[in-house]
């Protein structure tokens, strides 16, 4: 593929290096190649927000904070959405943290005490599922690592340790906890910030410099767009339904979204991590849920 992504400006930094990385994979993709004249008729006006009516917003910024920080801890685990128990009309995210929302409403946030404390069966009777899935093990291993992660601390003194850097704060999330350690993309550890300046309680310098947050919905969507082209067996294999394991597929797969955003960040001028959450919400629409997306059952997304 001739097309590169644009310089990044400045000394390397995490969401530099992820650049770097994707641009590299996306160049000698061999099961998945970009479009670059359905790239360059994509047309919109991206926008990001959060929506209030599934997210806890109206706390204080301390509780808000705490939310979204709990929500992206527990953010992953789309390979295995189809088996859980959804509320009726919400996708497995939605259900999540429609749940979360509902808990902190009525009970309040879990200290860093108890985030250290949670089991499986906490978190299952708190997100409506049984215990025995295999996700509520996971999300119980990660909410106790955040809990080790906050230590003593506030949500809020502890994300200033990033001393107003959005890269700097995704940084110190993938050292410290494994489940946010996705070499090479960071999805979750970049969405932190992103989401916390959304929600109006953190502000950071360099917001912009994020990518996007590569899962399996933004691909998906750019796929259904003609953008992200899947090699004859690829194709086949995620529209039969059937997951996906990781592996250099799948790594071409979220690396071609990350290095196509890039190159449309350019063109329509808004920042990566716009695209991603306009590319996102789209992918809520029917016609992109009737299409079977890749599934990859994983702690990154």
């Amino acid at each position: 593929m001739a097309a590169t992504a644009p310089r990044s400006r400045g000394a390397t930094a995490l969401s530099d290096g992820v650049r770097a990385h994707c641009a590299a994979i996306a160049g000698a993709a061999v099961a998945v190649r970009i479009d670059l004249a359905a790239l360059e008729a994509l047309a919109g006006e991206p926008t990001a927000t959060l929506d209030a009516g599934l997210h806890h917003l109206d706390g204080s910024a301390e509780e808000v904070a705490r939310y979204l920080l709990t929500l992206d801890s527990i953010n992953f685990g789309s390979g295995w959405f189809p088996t859980l128990r959804k509320r009726p009309g919400f996708s497995g995210y939605a259900t999540v943290a429609s749940r979360l929302s509902d808990h902190f409403r009525a009970e309040g946030p879990w200290s860093n005490r108890e985030l250290r404390a949670l089991d499986a069966e906490t978190v299952a009777r708190t997100l409506g599922q049984t215990a025995d899935h295999e996700l509520m093990a996971l999300y119980a291993q990660a909410l106790r690592a955040l809990g080790g992660w906050l230590g003593n601390r506030s949500v809020l003194d502890r994300i200033g340790d990033g001393g107003g850097s959005a890269q700097a704060l995704a940084a110190q999330l993938a050292r410290a906890m494994p489940m946010f350690d996705d070499r090479g993309f960071y999805k979750r550890a970049q969405i932190v910030p992103a989401n916390l300046a959304l929600a109006g309680v953190a502000s950071f310098t360099d917001l912009d410099r994020l990518t996007i947050f590569a899962d399996n919905l933004v691909p998906h969507v750019l796929r259904c767009d003609g953008v992200l082209v899947y090699e004859r067996r690829l194709a086949a294999h995620i529209d039969s339904g059937r997951p996906l394991r990781m592996g250099p597929a799948e790594r071409e797969i979220r690396a071609c979204a990350v290095h196509a955003c890039e190159l449309l960040s350019v063109r329509l001028g808004v920042s990566a991590r716009v695209l991603d959450n306009w590319l996102w919400n789209r992918g809520q629409a029917p016609e992109f849920k009737a299409r079977p997306r890749h599934r990859c059952r994983c702690v990154f997304y």
